[in-house]
This record gives structure tokens, C-alpha cells and sequence, in this order.
């Protein structure tokens, strides 16, 4: 069973396995429209991510915006200022406005919706085809891969009086080092050549190209069991925060679960009679 559909994001998932996440407001840059909105629009990433990660003939989920951007994030000239603190957001617990109501819709709503895009089980792609600003910008680090064209470039909320919110505060020091990430905040733009050579993006290639390598991309990732993946996906993201003791802990804890699963058998199989494996996941 699918995700409810909304217009301004598309689901498309393809009998190869990938299933496409697409920002659809190409007029507005794939931008999110207000507070309300913003939340909406993160929430139905979320919710699509894991009706993806629901389904068994999906491998790798892939998000990626419509036109020229990505996702610029909100929409800025729209006036949402009423919006932050309505009964709309259910974990905001304060009843009054102000910086505290603020503060609690981003800690209790906001912040949980973005992290949902990295307790995706799945490989998750973002395939950056223009800006990725603010919450777009946050979105694309949560994902697991950044394949960028020479159109990306990463904007944070500095215009708008912001800091780096979500996973960019989390994430940039630990993928780029606390020196680049403090030039990043302190100057709020980082463009693709900057980005690769950083190492936000893992795959930086030519827009024409942007499709079709990422396409090549999943295509090796659908060539390997899924559970490899799936384990050593919540091993790493767990060992950002661990220690080596812990993190040998868990790959012993895993190792024999893959020795013995259908799919470790059938790629040896596969291996020795020299044809395609048919991974299920178990």
C-alpha cells in the first residue's frame, strides 16, 4: 500500500527497484511554502521514504526536485508568522507565542520530521540537481549518498537570520571537519566544485549526465544483498556516535545472521553458476 499523494511531491517508484521522490513546485524552485507547509512537505518525505521502505520491490530510494532546483526550502516571501505556533503542530507544547512556541515546534515536530529520512532502513540517494537551500539543504544531508550536478549549491538561512538547523549542524562537522563546516556557517553558500572537493558530495558529474550515472549507481547498489546494506547502514550511522568496542559489538552481533541468510546463499550460488542473483531480503 502506497503513500497518500500530494501534488507537490511525486512517488514513482520503477520495476527496477528504484522508487523517485521528486519536489514538484518547479515554478517556486521546489520551494516549500510556509511554516505549515514546510512541516507538510517534510512530513511527506518522511511518509514516502518509509511507504519505500515498505515495499519489497524497492532497493534504493532516490530524492531528487523537478526543473532547475532541488529544494530551496521555504518560501520566504509567503507570511507564515501566524503559522508556528497553531494546534497544526502537534508537538509544540507551549501555548503562547514567541521564541519558547518557536523553539518547541522545531525540537518536538520540525527536527523529528527530518530525522525520519535517516532511520530509513534502505539506501537513500539525494541527486542534487540545482540549490539545495535551508530544509532542502537538511533533507539532502539526512540521505545517505549526494550525487551534484554543476548547478548544486548548498544555501543555509543565513539571509534570513538563521543558523544551520537539523542535520547541517550535525552532519558538517563529521563529513567535512570543524574548521570547513564553521566556514560554511559563516559564510552560508557552498557550491558544487567547493562541495566535492569538501566531500559533501560523493559524485559530482554534468547535469546531463546526472540522471543516468545516478541510474548506473543504483543499478550496483540492487547487485548487492540487501541486508549487507540494511546492517551496515545502522552499524555506521550508530558508530558516528559510538566507540570501536561498541561498533565491533554490533558487526559481530551481524555477521552471523549474514553468514546464514537466503540471500548469502543465493549469491554464492549466483556467483558459481555466473548469472544475475535474485535477492528477497532475508
Amino acid at each position: 500500500m502506497g503513500p497518500e499523494l500530494v501534488d507537490y511531491l511525486l512517488y514513482e517508484p520503477e520495476d527496477n527497484g528504484i522508487c523517485w521522490i521528486k519536489f514538484n513546485r518547479p515554478e517556486k524552485m521546489n520551494a516549500l511554502v510556509g511554516i505549515a507547509q514546510m512541516r507538510g512537505t517534510v512530513a511527506k518525505v518522511g511518509e514516502y521514504m518509509r511507504a519505500a521502505d515498505d515495499d519489497p520491490n524497492v532497493r534504493v530510494i532516490v530524492l531528487t526536485g523537478v526543473g532547475r532546483g532541488f529544494c530551496s526550502g521555504a518560501d520566504l516571501t509567503s507570511n507564515a508568522s501566524e503559522e508556528v505556533t497553531g494546534p497544526e503542530f502537534p508537538g509544540a507544547r507551549s501555548t503562547g507565542g514567541g521564541a519558547d512556541a518557536t523553539r518547541q515546534h522545531f525540537s518536538h515536530s520540525f527536527t523529528s520530521l527530518h530525522r525520519d529520512i535517516s532511520l530509513i532502513r534502505k539506501p537513500t540517494i539525494a541527486m542534487i540537481n540545482g540549490a539545495a537551500v535551508g530544509s532542502g539543504m537538511d533533507m539532502a544531508l539526512h540521505c545517505d549518498i549526494r550525487i551534484g550536478c554543476e548547478k548544486a549549491r548548498f544555501v543555509a538561512y543565513h539571509q534570513a537570520g538563521q543558523i544551520i538547523e537539523n542535520g547541517g549542524s550535525y552532519y558538517l562537522p563529521k563529513m567535512i571537519g570543524l574548521g570547513r563546516a564553521l566556514e560554511f556557517a559563516y559564510t552560508g553558500q557552498m557550491d558544487a566544485e567547493t562541495a566535492k572537493d569538501w566531500g559533501v558530495l560523493n559524485h559530482l558529474v554534468n547535469s546531463e549526465e546526472l540522471e543516468a550515472f545516478t541510474r548506473n549507481l543504483c543499478d550496483r547498489i540492487t547487485a548487492i544483498p540487501p541486508l549487507v546494506q540494511w546492517n551496515s547502514k545502522r552499524i555506521m550511522r550508530s558508530a558516528l556516535d559510538s566507540t570501536l568496542e561498541t561498533t565491533m559489538t554490533l558487526t559481530s552481533n551481524a555477521s552471523p545472521i549474514l553468514q546464514f541468510s537466503e540471500d548469502a546463499t543465493e549469491a554464492k550460488k549466483a556467483f558459481a553458476e555466473k548469472r544475475k542473483p535474485v535477492f528477497k531480503g532475508k
